[in-house]
């Protein structure tokens, strides 16, 4: 069902007209009952309970909000002009506010793509666009709003790893661009039935189980201590082979064999150690 615009008329003046037609009534009513005229009598109470019922079609539609308007069950229209309006006094109005909400889930723990225990938790900016899709695809919206964002969130993250692994690899935790994009784009398909929009999707916790989290700090520890490791070789690998080059290159010394040999040695002890003030080893004679 999508929703349906409906006119209204405008209610300070409806309200003004029926506040003078409930004092004719009155008026009238007095003057028949001095004069003893039973028809202008009848005609005083008809004008003043018409007049009377007339008020229960004022309502108000604020700034962001709409009014749903159905009568005897059957959607009409919604009513978005703000102010006091006025309509059939027989409509019944649901009003739907129509701002900007938004909300945090609470933490969720799922086991993400490699199986690990994580906790994880969004934030999730959302609009109804469609008020009529809002009232009557749905029993309560906004309820609909948090399941759904909540199984969207348990579906994402048992889509994606925790970590990068390798090159281009999308990850929870190095992508995280690429993952609101994805839960917003998740969201928008299953609230697009109850008329929500959704404007942005962020994570806003993302974490280990407290039950791994040690090991997994451990983990990523040790990769990054290797990953440092194979940098800091290449780099000395790289420089010895340039010290050599240059040495051969002007004629500098003559290094056989095992002098060359000896002097790599020394390079990448002095290149690759963790401790400051490294000494190398010092050969007098040959390595034999």
């Amino acid at each position: 069902m999508k929703e349906n615009p409906l006119r209204s008329l405008p209610g300070i003046p409806m309200l003004l007209a029926l506040l003078v037609a409930l004092l004719v009534a009155a008026f009238a009513m007095f003057a028949a009952l001095k004069g003893g005229e039973a028809g202008l009598l009848t005609i005083a109470l008809l004008l003043g309970v018409a007049a009377f019922f007339c008020l229960f079609g004022l309502y108000m539609v604020e700034p962001n909000q709409a009014a749903v308007i159905s009568l005897f069950g059957k959607y009409v229209g919604t009513v978005k002009d703000n102010g006091l309006r006025w309509n059939n006094p027989f409509f019944s109005k649901k009003k739907v506010s129509q701002r900007v909400r938004n909300f945090e889930s609470g933490k969720l723990k799922v086991n993400e793509l490699d199986g690990s225990p994580i906790e994880i938790a969004a934030v999730i900016v959302w609009q109804v666009v469609d008020s009529a899709e809002a009232v009557y695809n749905v029993d309560d919206y906004e309820s609909f709003v948090h399941i759904q964002t909540e199984s969207a969130l348990r579906a994402m993250a048992t889509s994606y790893p925790y970590d990068q692994h390798e090159d281009g690899q999308i990850a929870l935790r190095s992508h995280p661009a690429e993952i609101s994009q994805h839960l917003k784009e998740q969201l928008d398909e299953r609230l697009s039935d109850a008329g929500v929009s959704v404007i942005d999707a962020r994570i806003s916790h993302l974490a280990y189980a407290p039950e791994i989290a040690q090991a997994m700090l451990q983990r990523q520890q040790a990769n990054a201590v290797i990953a440092a490791r194979t940098r800091i070789v290449a780099g000395a690998v790289g420089m010895v082979e340039m010290a050599l080059a240059e040495l051969q290159k002007h004629g500098t010394v003559q290094l056989d064999e095992e002098r060359k040999a000896q002097m790599v040695s020394n390079l990448l002890i002095v290149l690759c150690s963790d401790h400051r003030g490294v000494q190398p080893v010092v050969n007098t004679g040959t390595l034999y």
